[in-house]
Formats: C-alpha cells, sequence, structure tokens
C-alpha cells in the first residue's frame, strides 16, 4: 500500500509539473526548469551523503570503537542481505539515527552518542533496522526523484514571477486564450502543493522504513519502544539540526505541530507506532 502511494503521490507531482509548465512557459520554460533541477538533484544524490556526514562531524567507526553498534548493523545487514554500510557515530546529546548513500553499496548509517545512551539492544535494532529499509527500499533515490520534479515547478513560478515584473511572459500561439489571473493563482498555489505532496512521499516512506525495520529486527516492538523514547526525549534535548536535512532522521530532531504537520517530513508519532503496535 506504501508504494502504491508513493506511485500516486509521484503521478500527482507530474500532473502539476505539466499544468505549471503550460501555465507559466509552456512546454520550453517547462523542459528548461527540468533539466535545471535535474542537474541540482543529480548533484545532491551523488555528494549529500558526504555532505551531510561532515555537516553533523560525523566520525567512521568500526568494531573495536563500537562493538555494540557494529555487530547490530552487521546482522542486520547480512539479514536483509545487503552490503554492509558504513557506521558513524555523531557526537549530539539528542537521541537519533539516519541513512544516507546513493544506493546499497554506498550506504551509510549514522547514530547520535544520545540514542547509544538511551536505548536497549533490542531497540536498538529496530531503529538500525529501520536505517537498513529506508536503504534497501532505495528511498534517496525516490526522495531525489521527488525532489526534482517539486524543484522544476518552484523554478517555472520563479522564471513566471520574473517574467510578470519585466513585462514578458508567453508569446504567439502558446499565450492565447491565457488567463492573467489563473496563471498568478497557479503561480502562489502550484509550488505549495508541490511542497506539500513531496513531504506526503517522505511520510509514506518512513511508514514503509517502520514495517521493514521492524521485520529485520525481528519484532514490531522494538522499534515502537525506541520510537516512544526517542519522541521523548527529541522534544527534551535539543539537537542543532539544519531544516534540510530533518527529513534524514529516525525523528524530527525539530518539533512543530498543527497546521506544520502538513509540510511535516514525518508522520504523527502516535500513528508510527499504532501502525508497529497493530503487526
Amino acid at each position: 500500500m506504501n508504494a502504491l502511494k508513493t506511485m500516486f503521490l509521484l503521478a500527482g507531482l507530474t500532473v502539476i509539473l505539466v499544468m505549471a509548465g503550460n501555465a507559466f512557459g509552456g512546454r520550453q520554460g517547462m523542459t528548461m526548469a527540468l533539466i535545471f533541477a535535474l542537474a541540482m538533484n543529480a548533484f545532491a544524490y551523488w555528494f549529500s551523503d558526504k555532505i551531510v556526514l561532515k555537516m553533523y562531524k560525523a566520525k567512521e567507526v568500526g568494531e573495536s570503537e563500537s562493538p555494540q553498534l557494529y555487530a547490530t548493523v552487521r546482522r542486520l545487514a547480512q539479514k536483509a542481505g545487503m552490503p554492509m554500510p558504513k557506521v558513524y557515530m555523531i557526537e549530539a546529546d539528542q537521541p537519533n539515527a539516519f541513512a544516507t548513500g546513493r544506493n546499497p553499496s554506498h550506504a551509510a548509517v549514522a547514530v547520535t552518542t544520545g540514542i547509544m545512551n538511551i536505548l536497549s539492544p533490542e531497540e536498538l535494532s529496530g531503529v538500525i533496522g529501520h536505517e537498513l529499509a529506508h536503504i534497501r527500499n532505495r528511498d534517496i533515490l525516490i526522495g531525489t526523484i521527488a525532489a526534482t520534479v517539486a524543484g522544476a515547478i518552484s523554478y517555472l513560478a520563479h522564471m513566471a514571477q520574473w517574467a510578470m515584473i519585466f513585462g514578458g511572459g508567453r508569446h504567439g500561439d502558446d499565450n492565447k486564450g491565457g488567463n492573467p489571473i489563473a496563471a498568478i493563482a497557479m503561480m502562489i498555489l502550484a509550488p505549495i502543493a508541490a511542497m506539500l505532496v513531496q513531504m506526503a512521499i517522505s511520510r509514506s516512506r518512513e511508514y514503509a522504513a517502520d514495517e521493514g525495520g521492524a521485520r529485520l529486527a525481528g519484532n514490531p516492538r522494538f522499534l515502537s519502544s525506541a520510537l516512544k523514547k526517542l519522541e521523548w526525549a527529541s522534544k527534551k534535548v535539543p539537537m542543532q539540526a539544519n531544516p534540510a536535512t530533518s527529513h534524514m532522521f529516525i525523528v524530527n530532531p525539530l518539533s512543530g505541530g498543527g497546521i506544520t504537520r502538513l509540510f511535516s517530513t514525518h508522520p504523527p508519532m502516535e500513528e508510527r507506532v499504532r501502525r508497529l503496535e497493530g503487526m
């Protein structure tokens, strides 16, 4: 169901892109925006893992430095039939974790020192299973595709704004029957709609990683118990996290509620726990 939902959401992003391209710049404008977005996200796809690990000053650890963590990652990676990812530790009091890498052969799992202090070995296996599920499901690739299309829509909107400011816009047959009010509405609403769909894709991948991680760990209660602890601790212990990378962590390191949940990259914690306990 999560895979089907992701497909529908990606299709929805494509529809928004086509509509926005037609409204703002015709086929040529849409093509230019898509090429620009592809170039930026291709760079992110190949190099974002190195960038984010340096951003959080993550240190690669081996079996001698962190035997419990390393052994847990190795055991679950073997169970999943995956290559052994690199293992990193981040000096941070907030318990959290993330996975990165463009594919299973170029992957890394990073955890904070805080997570090692509060989780039992069983709960740690649930968290590591979740991160390995992200890698196995190629969620980095899915996220990059979503970001590419959403980015193209945003660029189209910006191009339309500048064209309107300088009196440009679409010309010729492409402009016949154009509705300027509809174009302005699309300029405002299309990027917002694209962001909402992109965030929904991220939330659906979190549910899939929860399910996959629970199965890898061997008991859904391991992960549900860990998530409860991590959610509580993330509210009590602040973390200097970049909002652009908050979607990577197993729990959002930045707090927010109410209408901001629509723009959240993570599903509500109570729903994640409910689904796991339902397994």
